[in-house]
């Protein structure tokens, strides 16, 4: 990257069929400390942060790409590539790879490979097999397509559907929100929001093919009716799993016996308050880089949740309750010095910025922010 002061504007075509996009440049100081932060939207586009990791400082670049739902982008774990959804449930989902201009943020579309689901909302990258695993909300199906050496998208490898209901009226049908590659390599779990399900399907690393577990009894985690399972991560030895449900607000532990493909509920515990009246709706979590503290993003208070995690026993005890900086917060990401956390507030339009304290994993607001219209999702490169 080239540093030094830079002035005017930078423009820059993102690919054939789309419009040219204009991003502001400003002023860097060295590579050490300076990250690109992508924004996934509701608004058709992708937005465009520039990240100073030492003083906590964003800039807005505007946004590098527009013309798809791009409601969820996640980065490659080493070159300098960039994979957004389209999120458009009117026909199927695809997943879009983009070059990160290193010097300016600029992304220019490399190309698209289809999901064989609708409503494609969240992205997976499974680094030892290079594959880019897809959750399709509106079709309630996986999907597993393979990454090239380049980091362009290859073909589309797999597609699991599965069927399911709840209680509540967004459950009439199965609704795949997200999905995680167990730390073995051999299988993948999704909560399912429409099912109150966490399917848990086999996953070859080698073919990257992704199938029904051929036990005679479905290994599923069967949630509480109406909680609506949503994200879900792993603790970083990878004997317990995070579950937050979003239509009941839920953290949940669960242990995970990989010897079975079977998980066992261990705690569960409300992320709004106590007095809250409010609808619930849990959003999003984070483990810290050390697997000490895990976040998570509570939308029906605008607020975030702080947990200290028992190395021994995987549960959680609360540290922290804060607000969110905004309205609606729909995303959130810790950045890669492990110092910051980034918070994507959806109805306010602003993405905000929180330190934290590594030793007692608290969190705080800086004050700095960027708006971005209606951001959804969060990822760096740097």
């Amino acid at each position: 990257m080239r540093y030094g002061m830079a002035t005017g504007l930078i423009a820059l075509t993102i690919s054939a069929g789309m419009v040219g996009i204009r991003v502001r440049a400003a002023t860097l100081t060295t590579p050490e400390q300076t990250e690109f932060v992508y924004v996934g939207t509701m608004q058709s586009q992708i937005g465009t942060l520039r990240f100073d990791t030492v003083t906590g400082k964003l800039t807005a670049l505007g946004p590098a790409a527009q013309g798809l739902k791009s409601t969820w982008v996640e980065a490659h774990p080493t070159l300098p590539i960039l994979y957004a959804v389209d999120d458009d449930a009117t026909k199927e989902g695809s997943i879009t790879a983009y070059a990160v201009d290193r010097e300016n943020g600029a992304l220019t579309r490399i190309n698209a490979s289809l999901t064989g689901g609708h409503g494609t909302t969240f992205l997976r990258f499974d680094i030892p097999s290079m594959t880019l695993l897809g959750a399709n909300y509106n079709s309630g199906s996986v999907s597993s397509v393979a990454v090239n050496r380049d980091g362009s998208t290859g073909p589309l490898v797999s597609t699991l559907a599965e069927t399911g209901s709840g209680p509540n009226r967004r459950q009439a049908s199965a609704h795949a929100h997200s999905v995680a590659i167990d730390p073995s390599g051999r299988y993948a779990l999704v909560p399912d929001l429409g099912a109150d399900r966490v399917f848990i399907y086999r996953f070859d690393r080698q073919t990257r093919v992704l199938s029904q577990d051929d036990a005679p009894i479905s290994h599923a985690f069967v949630a509480p009716p109406g909680s609506g399972p949503r994200h879900i991560a792993f603790s970083l030895d990878g004997r317990f799993v995070y579950l937050l449900t979003e239509l009941s607000a839920e953290i949940m532990v669960l242990r995970w016996d990989a010897s079975k493909g079977q998980l066992t509920l261990m705690q569960s515990l409300p992320t709004s308050s106590q007095d809250f009246q409010g609808v619930k709706s849990g959003a999003e979590l984070a483990l810290s880089h050390d697997g000490r503290f895990l976040y998570v993003g509570d939308r029906g208070e605008n607020a975030l949740v702080v947990y200290r995690v028992d190395p021994q026993s995987g549960e959680l005890a609360f540290v922290q309750r804060i607000a969110s900086g905004g309205e609606k917060p729909w995303g959130l990401a810790i950045d890669s010095s492990g110092k910051w956390l980034l918070v994507a507030n959806q109805r306010s339009g602003k993405v905000n910025v929180f330190g934290i304290d590594r030793e007692s994993g608290m969190i705080s607001d800086t004050g700095q922010s960027a708006d971005i219209p209606s951001p959804t999702s969060v990822a760096f490169v740097k």
